[in-house]
């Protein structure tokens, strides 16, 4: 038999009460050892439950009490904004990195120095979004120049995260970062 979630009011009832109540004392005799038991385990059960449900964190009021009327308050607090950048990134994978496509033949040291060539003609004045379309091995990099667009640090994998919220917008990394995928050059736009 399945308990369905109690009413506040019932976390207070003793757990005598609820066997009292329940369809289970007229089916089965309980001996007065037994029925403590229940009762300590329904009140664990029935206590632990407010826990993990919604609520405003507050102790159930008592069933002779009656709640305090809720003051009519502003509409609630919107949870804190996650943090959020933008960034156009070219990726240079190599053979082996996840999801690199099989026409990659370029170990990891070709791929790194290859990265460390597209931060050194960024700095020298090239357009970004055009280092993107020629060289990035992501394939949406070569339609949309590079352009991730706004995320959060929890979108991306830690390595390219990290690097991408340190840097201010218009700054590029100085070295390609690593991750899983290959090497990344990332500037950031906002």
């Amino acid at each position: 038999m399945a308990l369905a979630p109690a009413a506040p009011q019932a976390l207070a009832l003793s757990a005598l009460e609820i066997g009292e109540r329940s369809s289970l004392r007229s089916a089965v005799p309980l001996s007065p050892t037994a029925s403590a038991f229940l009762s300590v385990s329904l009140s664990l059960v029935l206590g632990c439950s407010s826990l993990t449900e919604p609520g405003n964190g507050a102790p159930p009021a008592a069933p002779d009490q009656q709640p305090a009327a809720a003051e009519p308050s502003a509409a609630p607090a919107a949870p804190p904004a996650e943090e959020e950048v933008a960034a156009s990134h070219v990726l240079i994978a190599y053979k082996g990195a996840l999801r690199a496509k099989p026409e990659i033949t370029r170990t990891k040291e070709e791929a790194k120095k290859l990265a460390g060539d597209v931060i050194a003609k960024a700095r020298g004045g090239a357009d970004f979004a055009d280092l993107a379309r020629q060289l990035s091995d992501d394939p949406t990099a070569k339609t949309n120049g590079g352009s991730l667009g706004k995320f959060t640090r929890n979108r991306m994998v830690k390595p390219f995260a990290d690097a991408a919220f340190s840097l201010k917008p218009g700054q590029l990394t100085s070295e390609p970062v690593e991750t899983d995928f290959g090497f990344h050059v990332i500037k950031r736009t906002e």
